[in-house]
């Protein structure tokens, strides 16, 4: 008789998930700010359209440099009576006016002052019927109230609109749980690189950077980089028939990966494992899967693969890591001298599904070595600029027997499973030195302190002084790969790390993700004959116009349209000085090489505009939610004025 104990009893206790953080106090204060957000980035990219108006009369607003407009939302066609303005929006709302303050910035960027948004209820009243008494403005900071009353402004259809409800109540509930625990900015200068990522915002272009399609809210407090839960990792054995190993020199065989990364003990359980189902250890590759990965992907998409013990389950190797803000990429916090790893995760989060492309992942190394061998046989990158090139050193592919030989299927299906072993930052670090992503940069604490303002107190140095060596350690290597070598890393903030001396003074910089952000000029440079057939195969190109985009859009619109206006009210170099700072930098470096001015010019940084690329009408007008064979790009919106052009 079967054992009627195994079955599971329906009268078990069920415990519940209960968030600490989604209280309405943090609720509020997130939400203040993610409106701010939203209504700023969506006017710098045009979707919505805000008028200014003249100060009426003097307010606590005057004495910062903002100034007041106004965002007319039209009634809804469904409404029938007229709607009552409140505060939850939706079908039945009137229409009305939100009323803010805001500052101007380079390219055309906007900053709104969270404690100025305020909504007017219309008043327009039906044919033959009086119109209603205005109750005047009241505060608005509900950022889901003004997306459903906006979303005919932001021509939303259906199907959009209910995604972006989902991916922006989830970004604020991250939010929320990130006010729960914050720290000031003190205290997150003595964090360590690893620690410190988990108290990050998130993108700051993108306003959906944390919705994560596909996990859970119990997943999202297990494996989001705010929840800050270091964990062991799963690994998983992959026949060679399935799966493909690269390494750079040194590591060219995987037996030489594995001794660095697994211990010797950890390598007999694991060919044990192997031996115990009478499968030959050789014939198999090793690689950590992410756990979230394994249940909702691995399991019932390569089921197959899994029943002929083509893929088999190991145990975890024991180490501790953490998600970092990419939230597929570990560090190992029990031994930092390994590798990072990053792993395919198949959430929908910012503008892709966050998996690890096949053909990319299987270049990686290789990538990694063309780019390594044009900074080690350069001595201005090698020797004067001391860039650290965070290397893709080794990878494992795994393709799917059905989803990779099929061109017409959504990407996503093309992505599944993998990994890439990264070179970790503190391994490049001299004693002293400390490294924290160039997005830290712009984190404000919950009592309005930035860190940047923060640091640059540490150093003891003057802000125009430090904000000099910023420019000096970010910008040269950057520059020089793009003249020289016509070859651009999309140098976001995180993607490029800031390396600190002992002092707190920017040193040089550190680049990583070269595979997925590694673009090369579409016409012919003689510096592009060392490439390799299968470099040039796999890395994007663009037209040498359009390159210099990289860093426009990476760099100065992604990470400087942020500090500039906050090194201004915090350490008083007006924002104007700042441009004119950054674009005295990039004459230096031309002065430095006068032989590369023919590049100069392919390559103009200095135009009076720039396309103007933007990231979030992609996913409102674009491509919103839909499947696609290929993964979206960046849409190109306009044309904004360049602060470089001239002083």
């Amino acid at each position: 008789m079967p054992n009627s104990s195994a079955a599971p009893s329906s009268e078990e206790p069920t415990e519940l998930y209960d968030p600490p953080e989604l209280t309405s106090e943090n609720w509020d204060r997130a939400g203040a700010r993610l409106l701010a957000k939203l209504i700023g980035e969506f006017a710098y990219e045009d979707i919505l359209r805000p008028k200014p108006l003249a100060p009426a009369a003097p307010g606590p607003h005057l004495s910062d440099p903002s100034h007041p407009y106004s965002l007319h939302l039209p009634a809804d066609p469904a409404d029938g009576d007229g709607g009552d303005g409140g505060d939850g929006g939706g079908a039945g709302d009137g229409g009305g006016t939100f009323h803010f303050r805001a500052r101007r910035g380079a390219y055309g960027s906007w900053r709104v002052d969270p404690e100025s948004m305020e909504w007017e209820p219309g008043t327009t009243g039906h044919e033959g019927e009086p119109a209603p008494v205005p109750r005047g403005r009241e505060p608005l900071t509900d950022p889901l109230a003004f997306l459903l009353r906006a979303k005919h402004a932001l021509g939303l259809d259906g199907s959009t609109l209910g995604h972006l409800i989902r991916e922006l109540t989830v970004t604020l509930a991250a939010d929320a749980r990130l006010d729960h625990t914050a720290l000031t900015a003190a205290q997150l200068a003595d964090l360590g690189y690893a620690e410190l990522e988990g108290h990050q915002t998130g993108h700051p272009w993108l306003v959906l950077n944390k919705g994560r399609l596909g996990f859970t809210a119990t997943d999202a407090s297990r494996w989001a980089p705010e929840a800050r839960r270091p964990t062991r990792l799963p690994w998983i054995a992959v026949h060679t028939g399935l799966a493909t190993y690269r390494g750079v020199a040194g590591l060219a065989d995987p037996a030489s990966l594995y001794a660095r990364e697994l211990d010797e003990p950890t390598r007999a359980l694991f060919a044990q494992a192997l031996r115990s189902r009478g499968l030959d250890p050789a014939a198999y590759l090793y690689l950590p899967v992410h756990p979230w990965q394994w249940s909702d992907i691995v399991l019932p998409l390569f089921a197959p693969s899994i029943a002929t013990n083509d893929i088999v389950p190991l145990p975890t190797d024991g180490d501790l890591r953490l998600p970092q803000q990419s939230i597929r990429t570990f560090l190992n916090t029990a031994h930092p001298e390994r590798h990072t790893v990053k792993l395919p995760l198949s959430i929908f989060n910012t503008l892709v599904w966050r998996g690890l492309p096949t053909e990319r992942t299987w270049a990686a190394p290789a990538v990694t070595a063309w780019v390594h061998a044009l900074r080690d046989g350069d001595s201005f990158l090698r020797d004067e600029c001391g860039v650290i090139l965070l290397g893709e050193v080794a990878s494992v592919t795994v393709e799917h027997p059905l989803y990779d030989g099929l061109d017409e299927v959504p990407y996503q299906y093309k992505e599944l499973l993998g990994a890439i072993w990264r070179e970790p930052v503190s391994r490049h670090l001299a004693p002293g030195e400390r490294a924290r992503t160039l997005a830290s940069l712009l984190h404000t604490d919950s009592e309005g302190r930035a860190f940047v303002a923060e640091l640059v107190a540490r150093s003891g140095l003057a802000p125009k002084a430090w904000l000099q060596r910023l420019f000096a350690a970010l910008l040269p290597p950057l520059l020089r790969f793009l003249y020289r070598y016509g070859t651009v890393f999309s140098p976001h903030g995180e993607n490029a790390i800031v390396v600190f001396d002992d002092q707190d003074v920017p040193a040089r910089l550190a680049v990583k993700d070269f595979v997925d952000d590694v673009n090369i000029s579409s016409e012919a440079l003689p510096e592009h004959g060392s490439m390799p057939d299968d470099v040039r195969e796999v890395l994007l190109t663009e037209e040498p116009a359009f390159l210099t985009q990289f860093i426009h859009s990476g760099l100065f619109v992604g990470v400087f349209r942020y500090l500039a206006p906050l090194y201004e009210e915090q350490l008083g170099v007006a924002e104007a000085e700042f441009w004119s700072m950054v674009r005295a930098e990039i004459l230096r470096h031309h002065a430095r090489f006068p032989e590369c001015k023919e590049r100069y010019e392919t390559f103009d940084l200095l135009t009076p505009e720039i396309e103007r690329l933007c990231l979030n009408r992609n996913r409102l007008h674009l491509d919103g939610y839909r499947d696609r064979a290929d993964r979206p790009h960046a849409a190109v919106h306009g044309s904004v004025a360049n602060p470089l052009h001239q002083p």
